[in-house]
């Protein structure tokens, strides 16, 4: 693999491997404001020009970690042989896009969003099964709004690098770096 091989566009190339994977499971990296970091999985909603998007509680670890230092890496592996690492700072969506993909999902994902305090510690199972049976009476026969805790963010990539297995660890890297307006292509050393 050469990085003419996957073209000018970084973000294009991601989505052809992507379409190839067949799964939107992606490992999101963020750090605290003292540098404490954490990872967890989240599902990748998008992917253009402008970053790749994903949703989440705002109130959860996640959320206070990209308040606090607006930059994240996420790490796609789709065994056996591809991995895709994203870094570079991250923009909260607006509020008319946020909007935009909460209509789209189940409602019972909507009806969890506004019953969960993503994270915080609770009695038991009991105390979620509550606050679901409430957040269904108190939305029963009408649309479940947007929490205001709820919404997207987009890592804009400053760098996007793609790893392929080769036999006897001489696996390819190629590495691409926002430059501007345009995207440099560098092999890396396995």
């Amino acid at each position: 693999m050469e990085p003419e091989d996957l073209g000018p566009d970084p973000v294009a190339a991601f989505r052809a491997w992507h379409a190839q994977a067949g799964t939107d499971a992606v490992c999101l990296c963020t750090a605290s404001s003292d540098g404490m970091p954490g990872g967890r999985m989240v599902l990748l909603k998008d992917a253009g020009p402008g970053g790749f998007v994903f949703h989440s509680n705002r109130n959860s670890p996640k959320g206070r970690d990209l308040a606090a230092n607006p930059r994240a890496a996420l790490v796609f592996f789709w065994p056996p042989d591809r991995q895709v690492r994203v870094s570079g700072p991250v923009e909260v969506l607006a509020d008319r896009e946020s909007d935009a993909y909460w209509v789209t999902r189940p409602r019972g994902s909507q009806l969890g969003a506004w019953a969960s305090e993503q994270s915080a510690v609770i009695a038991g199972r009991h105390v979620i099964e509550s606050a679901a049976a409430a957040a269904v009476e108190r939305f029963a026969g009408g649309d479940v709004p947007r929490p205001p805790h709820w919404g997207g963010y987009r890592v804009v990539p400053a760098t996007i690098e793609f790893w392929q297995h080769r036999d006897d660890r001489l696996h390819d890297r190629i590495r691409f770096v926002r430059q501007g307006e345009r995207w440099v292509g560098e092999r890396l050393s396995p």
